[in-house]
């Protein structure tokens, strides 16, 4: 008899893919899987967890999994519940923190557990005031920042003051002086007996090292761990995440060092980079296979990051750069992207705009559309054009949905409305008690944003009353209007907004975990792709990164856009993103988009390696046939004669060795051998301008060594 909440023992694992098999079959031990964007991820690490429930391996309530926000917790639960692995904690770092700090704390520390702030802006502001420091809320926001920063990166205000010289801080602020700010935000905490979001772990991390039982009574309660988007840990959760492990090796993770953004915030994709070290027995997996995005959009995104460039004039030139997951797009072939460069700001926005009235007037749903921008300030112009064409709009990244007076107001009114007896539907009634509140079946015509953001927001609680009528109906239960309440209030809990009816408008940054079928990344110019505050390598790097991560938010369509001034009429002074040097300049359009033309279908076959026939997932490991794990075959007398060779043409011509051939190529030279020009132009990294420029002194060198 199959236990209750636990999956009939047929083949789980029948509908992955051989990669995604792979990481979900690795069930002890430690795990590493890179998964690149669309790949199917949490498909792997949840099928994961419930095929170790199935198989007896996992107690689901000794598996502890975690991610980086409220969301993606939240589907990560749905998913596991409907492979019948209920039980399992999904939960951010801080809610798993925070949840275990409640229970220890009276035993560990006695009393009661300070409250906690929502927001440092209030403490951060009075602390400025303090040691008056002129301040608006821009110099409190960054402020904020800088003491999140230091918190999750694990300094003290005293250590942080001897790091600080090194940073560059808000508005030009002395670092005396920020040291200062987070010594006084401190204090001010402490006189008024809160903490923050970053104490929660820092408390949580303290407990468990000073106290042996409260330490032994949390591993004895998780004995397996997965971390998603671990390319985004801090050194504080790696800190919190090696005490919950102890001395074990049961820890799966999973991320992509090409979509680390977070760099600002004190996240290191060194943890994820440095895991085979860690951990020498670690099983690697690579995810490539992208069921995202079309294969015009995936060869874009693998482009923009093959194409990383060292920039000249900047320090840090020897930052580390991962070498990028190369995707393998699954989608049948699509549009190609279109590239659009307008007279100024207006113009721009008028003509996304009116490209995105085109789409829903052709069928395209209006939630499946985004327009993507590098900072919240350049929304306004996409707001007021998507206004005047009459096309509805959300904000991404904003107020939370929960927070909004109106949604708080909804949900009273839902509450009250409990105890008020009704034949009426239930989808009926919920309409009735918002239309107290305002709501209306048609949004506003015209009026302000605020007006239409209330009206979005009461039509999303009335939606997802209809969702769960619906839901619960298939299922044959009755829902009544406490069901809804109940909903709402876990929702609420958990951050957990509903989907709401509109174009989304949201930053690059806001917009990491999401898709949409049609995407419109605008304002692709120099200051702003890559940010005017990128100073070193590190900084445009991470540019680049943020900019690929935009890129694989579309399924179907991708539209790139940037203008050449601010204002109409203005200097046209600007220049289109650096990151699309080399893209095309045919497909660059100034009109509507065209048809594509009808394209013969291709399948797409994954090189193998040629020695175990595994599946190659790298442009280095493509360029020598052969997987990382399997031995070199190459002569090493001849590739080191091919390096002595090259060196001397680059320092001839002034260029990095690595222009003329990279190592991996001269590998594949040394190993395959060619003896004619035509062999030659086999060998992957030498294309049709190296074989002229270099081809001859390359086989004339192998002959002499052969």
């Amino acid at each position: 008899m199959i236990p209750e909440g636990q999956a009939p023992t047929t083949d789980l694992l029948a509908g992955l893919d051989a990669e995604q098999r792979q990481a979900a079959e690795a069930l002890t031990g430690p795990v590493c899987i890179l998964a690149g964007a669309g790949t199917g991820k949490t498909r792997a690490i949840t099928h994961r967890i419930a095929y170790g429930v199935q198989q007896g391996i996992y107690q689901p309530t000794s598996v502890l999994a975690l991610t980086f926000t409220t969301r993606a917790a939240s589907e990560m639960r749905t998913r596991l519940r409907q492979l019948g692995a209920n039980g399992v904690q999904a939960r951010t770092f801080h809610a798993a923190a925070l949840r275990q700090l409640q229970y220890f704390w009276p035993q560990a520390i006695g009393g009661t557990l300070p409250s906690i702030v929502e927001h440092k802006a209030p403490l951060i502001a009075e602390a400025a005031r303090r040691l008056r420091i002129s301040s608006d809320r821009t110099m409190v926001r960054d402020l904020a920042s800088e003491v999140e920063w230091a918190k999750v990166s694990m300094h003290s205000p005293e250590s942080y003051a001897r790091v600080v010289q090194t940073r560059e801080l808000p508005q030009g602020l002395e670092a005396v002086t920020m040291s200062r700010v987070f010594q006084t935000y401190e204090e001010l905490k402490d006189d008024r007996n809160v903490i923050d979001f970053e104490d929660v772990l820092l408390l949580t991390s303290a407990i468990l090292e000073e106290d042996e039982k409260v330490a032994a009574s949390v591993r004895q309660q998780y004995r397996h761990f997965v971390v998603d988007e671990y390319q985004d840990v801090s050194p504080l959760q790696q800190r919190l995440l090696n005490l919950w492990l102890g001395e074990r090796q049961e820890l799966c993770v999973v991320g992509d060092a090409s979509q680390t953004i977070y760099s600002f915030t004190g996240a290191r994709p060194d943890y994820l980079l440095g895991f085979g070290q860690r951990f020498e027995n670690a099983r690697v997996v690579k995810l490539v296979r992208d069921y995202r995005s079309t294969p015009q959009i995936v060869g874009l995104a693998n482009k923009i990051l093959a194409q990383r460039r060292i920039e000249s004039g900047v320090p840090d030139r020897m930052v580390t750069w991962p070498e990028p997951l190369e995707l393998i797009a699954q989608r049948e072939h699509g549009a190609e992207p279109e590239f659009f460069e307008a007279s100024d700001d207006e113009n721009e926005a008028a003509e996304v705009a009116s490209r995105i009235k085109d789409l829903i007037a052709a069928g395209q749903d209006v939630s499946s559309i985004a327009v993507l921008y590098r900072t919240n300030g350049q929304s306004e112009s996409f707001e007021q054009a998507l206004t005047a064409a009459g096309v509805p709009y959300v904000m991404r990244g904003a107020e939370r949905f929960f927070s909004r007076r109106e949604v708080k107001e909804g949900m009273l009114a839902l509450r009250a409305a409990q105890t008020v007896a009704t034949d009426e539907p239930l989808g009926q009634l919920v309409r009735d008690v918002l239309t107290g509140q305002g709501y209306t079946e048609q949004p506003p015509a015209g009026g302000s944003s605020a007006a239409r953001q209330r009206w979005e927001s009461l039509s999303a609680l009335v939606r997802l009353a209809d969702d769960l009528v619906r839901t619960k109906s298939e299922l044959g239960a009755q829902v009544t209007l406490r069901d809804v309440v109940v909903e709402l209030e876990e929702r609420a809990a958990m951050q957990y907004a509903p989907t709401l009816d509109g174009v989304t408008l949201a930053s690059f940054h806001a917009a990491k975990g999401l898709e949409w079928d049609v995407v419109f990344l605008v304002g692709l110019s120099e200051g702003l792709v890559p940010i005017s505050y990128a100073k070193d390598q590190a900084g445009y790097d991470e540019e680049r990164r943020l900019f690929y991560v935009g890129i694989t938010r579309a399924r179907l369509r991708l539209y790139l856009s940037w203008s050449l001034a601010r204002t109409p009429g203005g200097r046209a002074h600007r220049y289109r993103s650096r990151f699309l040097d080399g893209i095309p300049a045919a497909r660059q359009i100034s009109s509507r988009a065209q048809a594509p033309a009808a394209r013969k279908e291709q399948k797409l076959t994954p090189a193998v390696c040629r020695s175990c026939g595994s599946f190659l997932t790298s442009a280095k490991e493509r360029k020598l046939r052969r997987c990382a794990s399997c031995p070199a075959q190459y002569d090493e007398h001849l590739f080191e004669t091919l390096k002595g060779w090259r060196l001397e043409v680059a320092q001839a011509n002034a260029v990095p060795a690595f222009v003329v051939f990279t190592d991996a190529t001269l590998m594949a030279l040394a190993e395959d051998k060619p003896s004619s020009m035509q062999e030659l132009g086999k060998v992957p990294g030498v294309g049709r301008s190296k074989m002229e420029r270099y081809g001859q002194a390359v086989l004339d060198l192998i002959a002499q060594q052969s």
